[in-house]
């Protein structure tokens, strides 16, 4: 009985130091091949990743250049609103299927928000100029326009755009004209002030310069 009791004792021993040294192996930490630097890869907001650089002995991160950044100071490029106002002479309302069919004779388009775009072609992303309603929220309802009577519509283009911008400003300037004498309308500046000569050769030059600056 004795020689069995120690027997099991050994045994016991040898699954004791098993086990310590196996919680000891898995405590160690596990250095990648590379024992100062790994890599692991992070989500960016637009979906893609970006690796990011680890030094394991300090533990600072240095994310490296992801190209999204470029994407985003695109967004952040200046741009340019010119506005035009058309209004009925005398304060006159325009009669909403008239002004509907003005806008669509010289080329307008109903489109997005609602509004009518000067498109440059077919291609519905390439908008010239806009023109949305004085009426709040601007957007134009076609299922009962000729039950509407419409004050005036705004102009408005967007720098820089698809085409040369002094080249756009004029095809607003030429549709604005054609609407005015369509309609008996009067063409005013985003103050609501008439929209003299002067006026229009120094918005003119206003964009030319803007131009030249983007």
């Amino acid at each position: 009985m004795d020689g069995l009791r120690w027997l099991l004792l050994f045994f016991g021993l040898l699954v004791i130091a098993g086990v310590y040294l196996y919680s000891r192996r898995e405590k160690k930490p596990r250095v990648e091949d590379d024992d100062t630097v790994s890599e692991r890869r992070e989500p960016t907001l637009d979906g893609s990743e970006s690796v990011v650089v680890e030094d394991l002995e300090s533990g600072f991160e240095s994310p490296e250049i992801d190209d999204s950044a470029d994407d985003e100071s695109a967004d952040d490029a200046p741009q340019k609103i010119v506005t035009l106002r058309l209004v009925g002479r005398d304060k006159k309302l325009f009669q909403g299927d008239e002004l509907i069919l003005s806008m669509r004779g010289i080329g307008l388009r109903h489109g997005k928000f609602g509004i009518f775009h000067r498109y440059d072609g077919n291609d519905e992303s390439r908008t010239i100029f806009s023109a949305a309603s004085l009426v709040e929220p601007g957007s134009f309802d076609l299922t009962n326009i000729k039950d509407q009577q419409i004050p005036g519509i705004s102009l408005f283009l967007v720098l820089p755009g698809p085409m040369d911008s002094v080249e756009a400003f004029d095809m607003m300037m030429a549709a604005a004209r054609a609407l005015a004498q369509s309609l008996d309308g009067e063409l005013l500046d985003e103050s609501g002030s008439t929209l003299s000569i002067q006026r229009e050769r120094y918005l003119r030059e206003e964009i030319i310069q803007f131009q030249l600056s983007v």
